[in-house]
């Protein structure tokens, strides 16, 4: 997976990613983030990877993008556990 920083402020970052599916999971995770202002993630085309925008107010968006991935971390961990005890 490729990941671009395309702008890194303390609290706005913008990622370009290229797989959509992780901007999605990312998106909605961010948004459990109480100091969340925006996650969101669009493409000029359906051949670009999508650009994801994180602003936040409170906290760095770099941190709050490291919480996200951590709490995405331990639900997958979790889910990974309860596929593996049900198809024993």
């Amino acid at each position: 997976m490729k990941v671009k920083v395309l702008e890194n402020k303390t609290n706005e970052l913008k990622l370009e990613i290229d797989d959509s599916t992780i901007c999605e999971a990312l998106r909605k995770e961010l948004w459990e983030d109480k100091t969340l202002i925006q996650a969101s993630y669009s493409r000029k085309h359906s051949i670009e990877s999508p650009v994801l925008v994180i602003q936040t107010e409170g906290k760095s968006a770099k941190k709050a993008l490291q919480d996200a991935i951590a709490r995405l971390e331990k639900k997958s961990e979790e889910f990974a556990k309860s596929i593996k005890a049900a198809v024993k």
